[in-house]
């Protein structure tokens, strides 16, 4: 795939770090434009892994613009509605469309259930859920006014179709963001807009790099490491392997916003070794 957004701008949430600045990249080198936003600082709750923050999303923008191509970034929250719309808005009338909206950003917490506070359960609603809704309602309409059609790829996760223990809040999140693609798949398929989720296992970033996570999986250790933790990760997947990368889901979004995949809407596309179906 070479140029096949060319001429297209996407937005995308949470681009400082991670997956997000990989998926930036990713369509930056098939043409596109960025509109890009992260929260570049802590939220309340998520304490097993650090925030991100404005110099790695500065250097998001250099990356970006090394390929030559232009990018609109702002520092804001996906749980601010109204901040969000505007950093859309503005990056719309400087950039002059929009085609793409990749509802990236998320937050991830382990905890039993009976031990998640209320605040932790409402940040994570807030963030994974809200958030991926407001990142719709702001693109939605540059979208449609554009009458070219456009792509939406919200970031859920193998959480969003099994369930996963310790982690009911957040699964609970990615399992209503498949709600949220199915309704707007239907709704908006009158305007040629494909609405599809990706659905990764364990992605090789802070997320689970963290002896939080390296924990969970071997709770009798009280040194965990992710020397460690690499191979019973490994045998959460049907593949051989412990984690993926960015970058491979970056290519599955590359994919399914291209018109490579312009009859594919409403599906769930795991990027998973296997995880769901083992």
């Amino acid at each position: 795939m070479t140029g096949t957004l060319e001429g297209k701008v996407a937005f995308i949430t949470g681009a400082a770090r991670n997956q997000g600045r990989s998926h930036a990249l990713r369509l930056a080198e098939e043409g596109a434009d960025i509109i890009a936003v992260d929260i570049c600082g802590p939220v309340d709750t998520i304490e097993m892994y650090p925030a991100a923050t404005r110099a790695e999303l500065d250097d998001t923008v250099k990356q970006v613009e090394a390929l030559d191509r232009r990018i609109v970034a702002t520092q804001v929250d996906v749980r601010d509605s109204a901040g969000l719309k505007e950093a859309v808005d503005d990056g719309v009338a400087e950039l002059g469309r929009l085609d793409i909206a990749l509802g990236n950003a998320g937050v991830f917490e382990i905890s039993p259930a009976l031990d998640i506070t209320d605040d932790a359960w409402r940040t994570m609603i807030d963030v994974n859920l809200t958030g991926v809704w407001n990142t719709c309602k702001a693109a939605l309409p540059h979208i449609v006014a554009g009458g070219r059609g456009g792509s939406i790829v919200l970031t859920s996760s193998t959480a969003g179709l099994k369930g996963t223990p310790n982690t009911v809040h957040y699964t609970a999140t990615k399992h209503g963001v498949v709600g949220i693609m199915r309704t707007l798949a239907n709704e908006f398929g009158q305007h040629s807009i494909r609405v599809n989720t990706v659905h990764p296992t364990g992605v090789d970033t802070v997320m689970i790099q963290n002896p939080k996570t390296w924990g969970l999986f071997a709770p009798d250790d009280p040194n965990p490491s992710r020397e460690k933790a690499e191979p019973i990760f490994a045998t959460t997947n049907t593949l051989p392997i412990p984690w993926v990368e960015p970058i491979d889901i970056s290519n599955a979004i590359a994919f399914l916003v291209s018109d490579a995949a312009r009859y594919i809407t409403g599906a769930t596309i795991p990027v998973d070794a296997g995880y769901t179906i083992k």
